[in-house]
């Protein structure tokens, strides 16, 4: 077996693996945004922060529904003046709750994506938003770090490879979409 061989073959794996009732759970937490119009604030560096970027405009693109209110959702990784000020003039682990501190009302939603779920910043958004009665999502690369001790709910990517997080990462981005669609069409 090849590199790509092991790699797909250990990803399939991966796949069947990622837990279906946590991926509803969350998809149940986004629709609960949803009903209740609040904001959902999507974070990660690095790979996670293309994938929050990427999350913020599936929700928001892909399950819009003719007659039905959209979701609210933010990447606070597409600031990039922002991140960089505050990165500069406080430091790095500030870049995410700043604007937490000028957006979040209690109620709204912070999705944070962290293969590690170590990551200073990420962590330190997400004590801030427990303190103000944000409800915490964490995708996680196993074992999954403080962020799956902290968050309310989570889904941990079961792979040792960050490629193979990331990629679940992905997976559950495009997944979620679906399910909000034909949980919005539903509605």
């Amino acid at each position: 077996m090849d590199a790509i061989d092991l790699y797909l073959t250990e990803l399939e794996q991966v796949i069947h693996q990622i837990s279906r009732d946590e991926v509803r759970a969350v998809a149940d937490a986004l629709m609960e945004a949803w009903h209740g119009r609040r904001q959902i604030f999507i974070i990660g560096n690095g790979g996670s922060a293309a994938t929050a970027s990427h999350m913020m405009n599936d929700i928001n693109k892909f399950t819009r529904v003719e007659g039905k209110p959209r979701f609210r959702a933010i990447a606070l990784t597409d600031n990039v003046p922002w991140m960089t000020a505050v990165g500069n003039d406080q430091g790095y682990n500030d870049i995410f709750v700043e604007p937490l501190m000028s957006l979040l009302e209690p109620g709204d939603l912070i999705l944070a994506i962290s293969a590690s779920g170590n990551s200073p910043n990420i962590v330190k958004a997400i004590e801030y938003g427990q303190a103000h009665g944000a409800r915490i999502i964490g995708f996680c690369g196993r074992p999954g770090g403080k962020l799956a001790q902290m968050a309310d709910l989570k889904v941990i990517i079961p792979s040792d490879r960050i490629g193979q997080q990331e990629d679940g990462h992905m997976i559950l981005d495009h997944v979620l979409s679906f399910a909000l669609l034909e949980r919005v069409r539903g509605a």
